[in-house]
């Protein structure tokens, strides 16, 4: 049974919650675009449906003005653009209004620098995020990939684009057309542009044979959108091929200014065939590092590609023609597109370049060859060199100057010494050339090592003649043994920059870790982020977190004197929503200073980066943008790691709450209720019975209030120890105690209240008082008698013996019972631990050894428990305290 196919449903689940975009594609201006959508809107209007007007030009023509009468049409905002003021269309308030349908006419408009973002594309797509509808229209020439080609049919240049992908991603594609004839006939009828308008219009633009190419370009665009609309609705129900697999490009680029060129031939090509199509930015290991101007070019002609719906890869090989090999295999590459660079004879004659190595090479794909426009090379060759003349005065002055300063010094020896290898000290030349200023410049200084050896020291001197053949042959070898030295001295060059900087970068991201790794929560790792973002970029830098109250703010600025205004603030919070750059020169809000990237996780958004850029500096170079997203990845795992943190502590501080609360009601139900019951059934049994009742049976129910009273007051005692000991307020007295007078005080009080236990006392000789509270101690010993009492019983003695060891006082309490698992032996001095369950459970609280152990502690003691104790029975608590004599 046939299954749908998993992306053509993912694709469908990703748009529910999304408004559908229609666009009302025309060829031309005037061909009725605004009038069928405003005609649209009449008619949804009739039938209930909510749709408002955001922007609609009627160009003064007043059938389509006739047309917005009984449309609710959105008040515009005062923008200004060079210095005159417009009615822009106004975002916010189309949000606020929020209805079924807007209308936003001219898709490709630039808005004025006080909008949100640069164009109105952009604004579209922030409407359908927020769920809304959008109507709007777009003529075929202002496509990005179709501009230059209108440029060259029309004669008219396009300012103004749209990225293809918007075309392609648009739900619904409505095509408006007329033909040329009944089109130029509106032009002149003023039903197009006004009359001093229409006559520079007639002699450019709206001319037959310009139209006509241009309703085909609308034509062929509107059946490649509905052929792959009706292919996702086979692969969303399952319907059977065959399927044809259809053309695949691959497009090779550089950092030569003829890439933009072959991108865009290659995007017409790939819309003609409807075909995928891979933009592959090819380099060579050992190839110099790309200057400012090459790397920005070429970031240019990818980000350009991306915009006409490429795919972009980046490879590095250092064989170009086999990689591209494996790709067209790998990716079932149908044609290739590369432009073909304008070399001169000599160069095609002893280099052969990329283009003719693949018609060599390849075979059964076709090969696409672009070529450079007539000068276009030649002037931006120019353009270069104005502006790195300091570059190009090293590369030519430093050779000029060691090759000078070898003559020099060539001259001076050989009026001393009869030289014959001379032609080594050139060789210096070549090699302090190869290493200060690069390839070039090794190989002009071998040619001029070549000419000044030849003229000043080869006979017949101060010619450039050679008279003996060897020195014909000495000659040619210098030149070659120089040029091979020179340029491997230069690619030495080359990678020992490359090591360096890939040190620096792996310095500075292992520096940041370990910041990181000593960063305290979440605010530390922002203020490491900040300070290794400032070092490394030397700009200003802020990161924003959200709040307690979840909005985010400014957590940290480095220099710390940094503030946002509101314009700003509104750029880092749609960075923080949508997950994308805002701010400086991006798609939103381009004039703020700052350019704010998410931190963001796998798991979730940790923050916002800022970073103050200016004209002077401008953009991130690649290098820069590549070190920025490696500390920001590592920023968001150290937050991400620090939230998990705080949100585990909290978590586990809840649950001891919730362990304590449910111990401590435990507890108070039981320990609490049962001598409470036992008072009440006493008192009742007092009040009716009176004088009827004998005096022993008074005197027991007496005595059973006063122990159950007893009894209350301990419990209530302990949970006020216990509240002492976790507050802090326990501060105990710290004083010589005679500790056989203690205990003799302890065996009398267990005695009034048990008469049946046994308590064996025994103290070394000469015992020194030891150092303590004596109430505290006391306090101690008997919940250690206690607890012996309860789970021992009364029928075997509980022991209690006082010994010296070294400057400690060592008192342990031993008792005869069942002794205590190795387990549970930490786990009997935690709050309302109780080693029984249930109702048959002695009376207690679970607090006594947790108070025992709190005492001793503030005393300056220890306290621990052994088990078994006495014949593999039994429970020993051993209580270490210092002599009186031994504390300083």
């Amino acid at each position: 049974m046939a299954r749908p196919d998993p992306g053509a449903l993912l694709k469908l689940a990703a748009g529910e919650g999304r408004g559908k975009l229609t666009i009302f594609l025309g060829a031309a201006p005037g061909v009725g675009k605004t009038y069928a959508m405003l005609a649209r809107a009449q008619a949804r209007r009739i039938g209930g449906t909510d749709i408002v007007v955001g922007l609609a030009e009627t160009h003064g023509r007043s059938e389509t003005a006739n047309l917005l009468e009984g449309l609710e049409v959105l008040p515009r905002r005062k923008g200004e653009h060079s210095g005159k003021t417009y009615d822009e269309f106004d975002l916010d308030a189309a949000l606020a209004r929020r209805p079924a349908i807007i209308i936003v006419d001219e898709l490709a408009h630039t808005n004025d620098a006080a909008a949100r973002h640069p164009k109105r594309y952009q604004d579209v797509a922030e409407l359908i995020d927020a769920g809304i509808d959008v109507w709007t229209a777009l003529n075929v020439q202002h496509l990005e990939s179709q501009a230059d080609l209108v440029t060259r049919i029309a004669g008219v240049a396009v300012r103004e684009t749209v990225p293809d992908i918007v075309l392609q991603r648009a739900d619904e594609v409505l095509l408006v057309d007329l033909p040329p004839s009944e089109l130029i006939q509106r032009l002149k009828e003023g039903k197009v542009y006004l009359p001093e308008n229409a006559t520079r219009a007639a002699e450019k633009f709206f001319r037959p044979e310009t139209l006509t190419a241009l309703r085909e370009l609308a034509l062929r665009r509107t059946a490649n959108r509905v052929d792959d609309q009706m292919s996702d609705i086979w692969r969303q129900q399952a319907v059977e091929g065959p399927w044809i697999t259809g053309e695949r490009l691959l497009v090779c680029v550089g950092p030569d200014a003829l890439s933009e060129k072959v991108v865009r031939t290659a995007s017409r090509m790939a819309l003609g065939l409807n075909a995928r199509w891979i933009v592959v930015a090819l380099a060579r290991s050992a190839d110099p590092i790309l200057d400012a101007d090459r790397s920005a070019r070429l970031e240019m002609t990818l980000v350009l590609a991306e915009r006409l719906g490429a795919e972009v890869r980046r490879v590095v090989a250092d064989d170009f023609v086999a990689e591209i090999l494996r790709t067209v295999r790998r990716d079932n590459i149908t044609q290739i597109v590369i432009g073909r660079p304008k070399t001169s004879g000599f160069a095609r004659v002893f280099k052969r370049s990329l283009p003719d190595a693949l018609l060599g090479t390849v075979g059964g794909v076709g090969i696409h060859l672009v070529s450079a426009n007539p000068g276009a090379a030649d002037k931006w060759r120019l353009r270069t060199r104005k502006r790195n003349v300091p570059e190009w005065i090293a590369s030519v002055g430093l050779p000029v100057a060691t090759v000078g300063a070898i003559t020099l010094l060539g001259l001076g020896i050989s009026q001393l010494l009869v030289l014959q290898n001379l032609s080594i000290l050139y060789l210096l030349a070549v090699l302090l050339s190869a290493i200060l200023a690069g390839r070039f410049a090794a190989l002009l200084a071998a040619g001029l090592s070549f000419l000044a050896y030849n003229f000043f020291f080869i006979e017949p001197v101060r010619t450039f003649t050679v008279a003996k053949p060897h020195e014909v042959l000495a000659l040619a070898i210098f030149v070659a043994v120089a040029a091979v030295t020179g340029t491997l001295a230069a690619r030495l060059r080359e990678q020992v920059e490359r090591a360096r900087q890939a040190v620096r970068s792996t310095q500075a991201l292992y520096d940041f870790s370990r910041k990181l790794s000593a960063a305290y929560g979440v605010d530390g790792a922002l203020t490491a982020t900040t300070s290794q973002l400032h070092a490394m970029l030397g700009l200003p830098v802020v990161a924003l977190a959200a709040g307690a109250t979840g909005e985010l703010e400014l957590r940290v600025a480095w220099p710390p004197d940094q503030t946002l205004d509101e314009t700003a603030m509104t750029a880092a919070r749609w960075a923080h929503e949508k997950k994308e750059p805002a701010g400086f020169m991006t798609g939103t809000l381009p004039n703020v200073a700052y350019l704010f990237i998410p931190i963001r996780s796998d798991q979730r958004m940790a923050g916002v980066a800022g970073v103050r850029l200016d004209a002077t500096h401008g953009p991130l170079s690649p290098d820069e943008d590549r070190q920025v997203s490696a500390v920001l990845e590592q920023a968001a795992i150290a937050i991400d790691r620090a939230r998990l943190v705080r949100e585990n502590a909290q978590a586990a501080v809840a649950r001891e709450g919730e362990k304590l609360q449910s111990a401590l009601l435990s507890s108070l139900s039981h320990d609490l209720r049962t001598p409470l019951a036992s008072i009440t059934g006493a008192v009742t049994s007092l009040r009716q019975l009176g004088d009827r009742m004998s005096a022993e049976s008074r005197m027991d129910l007496l005595a059973s209030i006063e122990e159950e009273t007893g009894r209350l007051a301990r419990f209530v005692g302990n949970l006020f120890d216990m509240t002492r000991i976790e507050s802090g307020l326990l501060k105990p007295r710290r004083e010589p105690v005679d500790l056989p007078a203690l205990i003799a005080g302890l065996v009398e009080r267990m005695g009034r209240i048990d008469d049946k236990l046994k308590l064996e006392t025994s103290t070394a000789e000469a015992m020194p008082p030891a150092l303590a509270d004596p109430g505290l101690l006391e306090q101690v010993l008997f919940n250690l008698v206690d607890n012996a009492r309860k789970y021992a019983g009364t029928d075997k003695p509980v022991s209690i013996y006082v010994r010296r060891e070294a400057n400690m006082a060592v008192i342990s309490v031993t008792d005869q019972g069942r002794g205590i698992p190795e387990e549970d032996l930490e786990l009997i001095f935690e709050k309302f631990h109780r080693r029984a369950k249930g109702d048959g459970r002695p009376a207690g609280t679970g607090l006594g050894l947790s108070i025992a152990r709190g005492f001793v502690t503030a005393m300056g003691g220890t306290i621990k428990a052994e088990s078994p104790a006495v014949r593999k029975r039994g429970t020993r608590f051993v209580i270490r305290l210092p002599l009186a004599g031994a504390d300083t």
